[in-house]
């Protein structure tokens, strides 16, 4: 098993992805961990540590967080991100994880490792967080800003397969975010999404709303990219917001912090829920290859989380997954 990592991709590049890599090659002694990027920065940061299996591949360029994806992939072909990707495309690393340029990873993917067979459109696929921590894997959310209604079934396709073959989850539930639970709701879009959901070979149990996704009302969220991306930033920000309050709130007396102390342990668990340390990564479904998105501002234990993710990924022989039941064979 091989993975290839964009040492320098990310917001706390390449200090922590290199950290993270190092804990994973410990961790997992099994797994060959390819860390592409500026190798004379990379060997300082290791300082000699460096296990049998965590393997330096020197690349020249950077895509940074404001490089125009498509431009970036095309020009910069000596990139961290490019030759991570190109790895997988030539075989020598069964995945790729980068915290970099969500849009030039999207590029990277499709100009690089090559769209699946039968897909139009692949599809950043994370997990959102519930409430009884197993969790609701949705897609898109923000590979693509707008989509037609087959884009929406092969998400649930695929969505389907993955948390039947990735978290062995019996006959998932499907559900299609929408502004109410009706099945006419919606706009013209969701309306056609529903009809083809509705007949197509996954447990499709209907509209969802975004305000119950935390308690799990389904296993497969599916949406375009745009309201997609934006219930997570909600999301996201009202759990920030929510644990600033809390903090702020327990400190303001001597009967707060006692008050504290005793919901420590339970407060520690809400913030473990939200935290996306705890998922690593986001799998690009729809490509040839196994490309795991890292949150931008992914430190080493999100990007150790993600090697665990990627493994398990190619383990459940994802891809293959996938490719036979969007063909057919």
């Amino acid at each position: 098993m091989r993975i290839a990592i964009d040492a320098m991709g990310g917001d706390h590049a390449p200090g922590q992805i290199v950290l993270g890599a190092l804990e994973a090659a410990k961790e997992w002694p099994d797994t060959e961990l390819v860390l592409v990027g500026d190798t004379a920065v990379i060997e300082k940061l290791l300082q000699e540590q460096k296990p049998a299996n965590l393997i330096l591949l020197h690349a020249d360029e950077v895509i940074g967080a404001d490089d125009e994806p498509v431009k970036a992939v095309r020009r910069k072909k000596g990139s961290s991100m490019v030759v991570a990707g190109q790895l997988v495309k030539d075989g020598q690393a069964d995945a790729m994880l980068s915290a970099g340029n969500t849009g030039a990873l999207m590029t990277t993917g499709l100009l690089v490792v090559g769209r699946m067979d039968g897909i139009e459109r692949p599809a950043l696929a994370p997990m959102l967080p519930t409430m009884d921590d197993i969790g609701v894997l949705a897609l898109d959310l923000g590979a693509n800003m707008d989509a037609k209604p087959e884009h929406l079934l092969q998400y649930a396709i695929m969505g389907s397969i993955y948390r039947s073959k990735v978290h062995g989850l019996k006959n998932p539930r499907v559900g299609l975010l929408n502004v109410g639970t009706e099945e006419k709701k919606g706009n013209e879009l969701t309306k056609a999404a529903y009809d083809l959901l509705a007949s197509a070979p996954i447990h499709f149990i209907g509209n969802v709303e975004s305000r119950d996704i935390l308690q799990r009302s389904c296993d497969v969220l599916i949406c375009d990219g745009f309201a997609g991306n934006i219930m997570l930033k909600s999301m996201e920000g009202t759990a920030g917001a929510l644990l600033n309050y809390l903090k702020e709130a327990f400190g303001e007396s001597m009967m707060t912090k006692l008050a504290a102390a005793i919901m420590l342990p339970r407060l520690k668990k809400l913030k473990k829920k939200m935290d996306y340390k705890e998922h690593g990564s986001a799998p690009l479904l729809g490509l040839n290859g196994l490309v795991m998105k890292c949150h931008g501002s992914s430190d080493s234990v999100a990007v150790k989380n993600a090697v665990r993710q990627a493994r398990t990924a190619i383990g459940a022989r994802l891809t293959d997954a996938i490719t036979a039941e969007i063909s057919g064979k």
